[in-house]
């Protein structure tokens, strides 16, 4: 009996939650408590002071996945799939509510909690779902950040590709130079803050500002871009105000498409273990709703929704059902801002968005394979782990792997 006790409150928490100050722990808990009796907006803005895993969500949902999904819907119908994106953004929120409820009420690290009270078999493949989905699309964020870089040098006036008479393109030596360029520079970003976050909790601090700083960049990006186009208010009430839904059998997977993109399998593994690297327990639960709100909910909702409305306010041609390709939307919005100023900051939106995923695909690895695998969790292997996913960086210069 004692040893089951014994196993059972190493499965608690994570080594790098230890290293919170405990007298800070304590005083934040003194505070939630002192919030619950202030008015609803002292209240809100004290919790959104001490948000965090929320923003690791956010950051991972935001990559390449949620860039071509509000793309095809802003360019194919205008406004009238606003109402997607919010929708599919609360089905997550509820599901990882109730995750972080349990999690936060045990203190138990899910994969060993799940295992033991529903299945082993049954987790390990949560777990295995959740690398190969960290790892596959690692693949496109690369991609779509070396995309938006070409896309750049292109504007700069240097060549990144050529079309032989088959009309087949290749890349030029700039154009390599262009992509692994940024590809590294990206990996070396993340390397260092993601390395960071497994260590201490000013490391935690760190990674937690890296996003908050990553998601800003991206929502004044693409606000920019839509503040400066014009917005066709006839068309958006013929839509019935951002509320149609389309009938045709393309339109159906666009909203289905659009939907799957908003949470994918490894952010239910990644947002528990972020909970208990907080060092988080049940007198944060009230606090965790609430990050989920405004960390996850509101920049996707808010992000998201200004690409539809910069697609619908440029009317982009774009043929439903082909290959997106989300620097041709850039391309498109060339007329904002001045003759090139759109086109440059929708890049600059793509390659930031991409920063944030690919650090949060790194960091949900470094916490998988060790619990997967049934390893002791330290530092040195946790670093060891974010760095997996890291062959998606030949995305930069490739298709994604054919599954």
């Amino acid at each position: 009996m004692e040893e089951a006790v014994s196993e059972r409150q190493q499965d608690k928490g994570l080594p790098m939650a230890a290293k919170w100050d405990p007298a800070r722990l304590a005083a934040e808990v003194a505070e939630l408590d002192a919030l619950e009796s202030k008015p609803l907006v002292p209240r809100v803005a004290g919790y959104i002071q001490r948000s965090g895993p929320g923003l690791l969500q956010s950051a991972m949902t935001l990559g390449a996945g949620s860039a071509a999904a509000p793309i095809a819907a802003g360019a194919c119908y205008g406004y009238g799939l606003l109402w997607v994106q919010p929708l599919a953004m609360f089905l997550g929120i509820v599901m990882l509510g109730a995750l972080s409820n349990v999690v936060l009420t045990t203190g138990e690290r899910p994969y060993q909690a799940f295992g033991r009270e529903i299945n082993v078999p049954l987790v390990f493949f949560w777990a295995l779902g959740t690398i190969m989905a960290s790892i596959i699309w690692h693949f496109p964020q690369y991609g779509l950040a070396a995309g938006a870089s070409r896309d750049l040098a292109d504007l700069a006036g240097l060549v990144v590709q050529t079309t032989d008479a088959a009309g087949t393109q290749s890349f030029t030596m700039v154009g390599y130079i262009v992509s692994f360029g940024v590809g590294l520079f990206i990996l070396a970003l993340n390397i260092y803050v993601t390395w960071g976050y497994g260590g201490n909790a000013r490391g935690i601090r760190m990674y937690e500002w890296f996003l908050r700083a990553i998601i800003a960049i991206v929502v004044v990006m693409f606000g920019l871009v839509v503040a400066t186009s014009e917005f066709n208010w006839d068309a958006f009430a013929a839509c019935h105000y951002g509320f149609s839904f389309p009938t045709d059998p393309k339109g159906i997977i666009t909203v289905l498409g659009a939907i799957g993109a908003a949470v994918g399998i490894n952010m239910t593994f990644l947002y528990p273990y972020s909970l208990l690297a907080k060092g988080w327990g049940k007198s944060h639960k009230k606090l965790a709703r609430w990050d989920l709100v405004f960390s996850m909910f509101l920049p996707f909702v808010l992000v998201t929704s200004l690409v539809i409305i910069a697609m619908a306010n440029t009317q982009y041609p774009f043929a439903l059902g082909k290959t997106i390709q989300p620097i041709h939307a850039a391309q498109g919005l060339q007329g904002t801002l001045g003759d090139t100023a759109g086109r440059i900051i929708f890049d600059l939106g793509f390659i930031a968005m991409t920063c944030g995923a690919i650090s949060t695909h790194m960091v949900v690895c470094g916490f998988t394979f060790c619990e997967m695998f049934g390893l002791e969790y330290t530092t040195a292997r946790y670093r060891m782990f974010t760095l997996v996913p890291a062959v998606g960086i030949l995305g930069v210069v490739t298709n994604a792997p054919f599954w």
